[in-house]
């Protein structure tokens, strides 16, 4: 890892996205290079690669390359090159926890500026304007919005004759079933630690209540409390009645996906990148497969969704700050949220994107959205990076030793606490 960090600190990273025209009166001017870093890799690569196309193809004047590595590398990564002071101009990053981290040790550059002289308040909704503003300024330009759901195999629910729950107990009625019929009900693959960590988001969301989500996130609610216990003993049941795939810390997220796509397991705890496999697994969205939402548990706690809003910002130790800043203003256009987000899986922030690139799911997930309520980040999104990290490794742990979850919060607890001294809160 040592060597691989070193490597990407000394490679000429370099960015994206097409449409503005750099030079004056048609003239070509030498090339600006404007270097970009970021995590859109392997099964989530999306439209990267056509985005930088694109723009290598109509802005001659600037080159833009770009450099992925995928998520738990780019984490460690980033925070090297940021601390040796020689950051890519613009690198890809999480709204919320993770973004205030970073502003908050002073790693990023301010782009008000940005979002006043090209109007890009006026393309986004409040949910995800809500993810562009830290500590009363932008820093922020978001790429995608996905959100995380219950995504199964419609022929492994028919042969067990179930259909998608609403409530907690016709969930667990829909396990069982599932089970009876020799189908797995859950794949889940925790190798990489994240994928594990929709199932505390949403248990406590849907008992405890967004508020006290957020308190624990911030670290002001702790996890001894009761609502976060009540919340590891419903991922618990599950796990003692044997409905997720055995050894779940051994695959990956996709391999936990095609488990579902293969009729292996009935059904995956997912954001909506899933749809990114389909070409892989070889079925069509709303055919084969479809999405439910997280059944409701207490029907007095209000409704939220959870999810990820992927996007781009300015380091503060830019080499190339100008043409950055206007790198960053095409990103929110149109035609670049369209490429990039043509395919994925997510919906495009920008709300003039026409519906037209997505497909049936996609089509029923805007809808669904345009109902809810609330918005929540992931929980590595929503916990600073330190925190993070100690949550993340309990959720392993959880699955691997689910009778230890007691002493794994109190564990988790301590964790936080030494996490939150690092980060000065």
């Amino acid at each position: 890892m040592k060597r691989l960090i070193a490597g990407l600190v000394c490679i000429g990273l370099i960015s994206l996205l097409p449409g503005i025209v750099f030079g004056a009166g048609g003239r070509q001017q030498q090339t600006q290079d404007v270097t970009f870093f970021h995590y859109f890799s392997g099964s989530l690569a999306g439209g990267i690669e056509e985005l930088v196309s694109e723009f290598n193809r109509d802005n001659p004047g600037v080159r833009l390359s770009h450099s992925p590595l995928d998520h738990e590398a780019f984490k460690t990564s980033i925070r090297v090159m940021l601390s040796g002071g020689n950051p890519p101009d613009l690198f890809s990053y999480w709204a919320g926890a993770q973004v205030q981290f970073l502003v908050d040790a002073d790693r990023l550059e301010p782009i008000d500026d940005v979002y006043r002289e090209f109007g890009l308040d006026d393309l986004f909704s409040d949910a995800v304007l809500q993810g562009t503003e830290y500590n009363g300024r932008k820093y922020f330009l978001p790429l995608t919005q996905h959100f995380v759901a219950f995504f199964y195999n419609k022929a492994a629910f028919a042969q067990a004759g179930v259909t998608p729950p609403e409530t907690w107990d016709e969930f667990l009625a829909v396990c069982e079933a599932l089970k009876d019929a020799g189908i797995t009900p859950i794949a889940l693959g925790s190798r990489e630690r994240w994928p594990a960590q929709f199932w505390l988001d949403y248990p406590l969301l849907r008992t405890a209540g967004p508020q006290y989500r957020a308190e624990l996130m911030a670290g002001t609610a702790s996890y001894t409390d009761p609502e976060v216990a009540r919340a590891f003993e419903m991922w618990k049941l599950l796990v003692d009645r044997g409905y997720f795939v055995q050894n779940a810390n051994a695959y990956d997220w996709a391999e936990a996906a095609t488990m579902v796509g293969t009729g292996q397991a009935a059904m995956t705890l997912m954001g909506t990148w899933f749809m990114q496999l389909d070409d892989q697994i070889g079925w069509e969205a709303g055919e084969d497969y479809d999405f439910f939402p997280f059944p409701v548990v207490d029907p007095a706690v209000a409704n939220v969704a959870v999810g990820p809003i992927d996007g781009v910002v300015l380091a503060r130790d830019a080499r190339s700050k100008d043409i950055a800043r206007k790198v960053l203003a095409e990103l929110a256009a149109v035609g670049p949220q369209t490429t990039f987000n043509r395919g994925s899986g997510a919906l495009a922030p920008n709300r003039h994107v026409s519906s037209d690139i997505y497909n049936v799911l996609q089509l029923k997930v805007q809808e669904y959205l345009k109902e809810v309520p609330n918005w929540a980040f992931n929980y590595d999104l929503a916990t600073p990076p330190p925190v993070a990290d100690v949550g993340l490794d309990a959720f392993s742990e959880f699955m691997a030793m689910p009778n230890e979850y007691q002493r794994i919060l109190r564990e988790t607890e301590a964790g936080k606490i030494r996490g939150l001294q690092e980060t000065g809160m």
